[in-house]
């Protein structure tokens, strides 16, 4: 049995994961997040409530459950409210990491951190693991500080940068591009979607299975993890009216400059994921695939 560690198992990956590794004969999952337990399910794993910026009491929980695993996944993932409160992006986003690499070497556990593609200009995409980062705005620098902090420590690491999580939240009150494109659709409400933005969506379970395969494997490093289709974001919405027998007239051909957000975001952020599959045997979903298993859940 390998104990695992989910921070933030309120949020949306948190919630697949904490599914998926309750599920697993051969996982103990505990989950910390902040505030009441908001996961459906209440059997299979323990949950404390827990800030991740007290570090006193962070460390309290690792004395107390001796993880061999920490998946971190908390995150201050909006990016117009990161450029407008930087000082708290930075707070929340690399901040912790630097308890935690302490805590990990402490420890001894595996630490997976989950990052992002928006360490990326866009400028020359798809991008492998080797490629320089270099963000455009205050979120992806502050992920790119979290993982230059993982890097530079002397604990078990690995860092899982994605692309465009979707899937079907555990939560019936979060939703994703995904889902946001349906319902608005479904309310007959025009949208605006950009044309010159380029994403390779990754939907929630692969995700998490990676996550939880390197945990098992003790698998460390740099790693891409999304699907290996390429969309505009415009396709992927005009995807979705077509899947669900939608109104893609409501769909409204835009390109980033005309949209009110002054926060500059990245052009073309696809992954090469050569490496995922071969050292960790990862087969993303199709987004037709991902698009149906959603539908299967409704």
């Amino acid at each position: 049995m390998i104990k695992i560690i989910i921070t933030g198992s309120n949020g949306f990956i948190g919630q697949e994961l904490l599914h998926r590794a309750v599920r697993a004969v051969d996982i103990m999952p505990v989950a910390l997040s902040r505030g009441e337990n908001r996961f459906s399910e209440h059997s299979g794993y323990q949950y404390v409530s827990v800030d991740i910026l007290d570090a006193d009491e962070l460390e309290r929980q690792i004395q107390i459950h001796q993880p061999q695993c920490l998946i971190h996944t908390v995150a201050m993932a909006n990016v117009e409210a990161c450029e407008s409160d930087p000082e708290k992006c930075y707070r929340v986003n690399t901040e912790p990491l630097k308890t935690l690499t302490r805590l990990a070497e402490e420890y001894n556990f595996h630490l997976v951190y989950l990052s992002t593609d928006f360490v990326f200009d866009g400028l020359k995409g798809p991008y492998a693991e080797t490629d320089t980062p270099h963000p455009l705005n205050v979120y992806g620098a502050s992920k790119l500080d979290a993982e230059k902090l993982i890097m530079a420590s002397n604990c078990r690491w690995s860092i899982v940068r994605t692309i465009l999580v979707y899937g079907k939240p555990r939560d019936p009150n979060r939703s994703n591009f995904i889902l946001w494109v349906k319902k608005s659709l479904e309310e007959n409400k025009s949208i605006k979607v950009v044309t010159d933005h380029v994403r390779m969506p990754t939907l929630v379970g692969d995700l998490a299975d990676v996550c939880l395969s390197m945990a098992r494997m003790k698998v460390t490093g740099l790693f891409h993890i999304s699907g290996e289709e390429v969309f505009s974001v415009n396709e992927i919405a005009r995807n979705i009216a077509e899947f669900w027998n939608l109104n893609d007239g409501l769909i409204v051909d835009v390109q980033s400059k005309d949209l009110p957000s002054a926060v500059a975001r990245p052009e073309y952020t696809g992954f090469d994921i050569s490496k995922a599959k071969k050292e960790l045997n990862f087969q993303p979903h199709s987004l037709m695939e991902g698009l149906q298993m959603i539908d299967d859940s409704l």
